[in-house]
């Protein structure tokens, strides 16, 4: 048997109604994954009034996600995007840049594409316009 890495790992920091939201996925990603994930994010933001988000999603070691996930991941855009202040995923594949300029639809704040961790921090630390 063959040890394959596989899942979502996340780490929510807070400081008053600002969070800092990052995001490790590997694999394909499963709806199990989002049943694991999305009480986690929804449970953070309902805790507070008007929250701004800054998320960085390293997607660097992500193969895909199962169709049912693809759903799952639309309605967390679709449920918190008017909070994502920037998003910054990096990533080392096309099709990644590719789904970084669809997800940019579903937000209302700023999402861009990086295949470079350090830029996309230094990305998300800057002031906000």
């Amino acid at each position: 048997m063959q040890f394959q890495r596989h899942g979502l790992s996340i780490g929510i920091e807070r400081t008053g109604n600002e969070f800092f939201l990052s995001l490790k996925a590997q694999g394909t990603l499963t709806h199990k994954d989002y049943e694991i994930i999305t009480p986690m994010i929804d449970s953070a933001l309902a805790e507070v009034k008007q929250p701004r988000v800054n998320a960085l999603f390293d997607a660097t070691e992500l193969q895909g996600w199962e169709v049912r996930a693809v759903w799952d991941d639309f309605k967390i855009g679709l449920k918190h995007g008017s909070q994502f202040a920037k998003v910054a995923i990096c990533g080392n594949r096309k099709w990644q840049k590719l789904a970084a300029k669809i997800g940019s639809w579903f937000i209302s704040g700023e999402l861009k594409y990086f295949d470079n961790e350090r830029e996309a921090i230094t990305w998300l630390n800057e002031s906000y316009s």
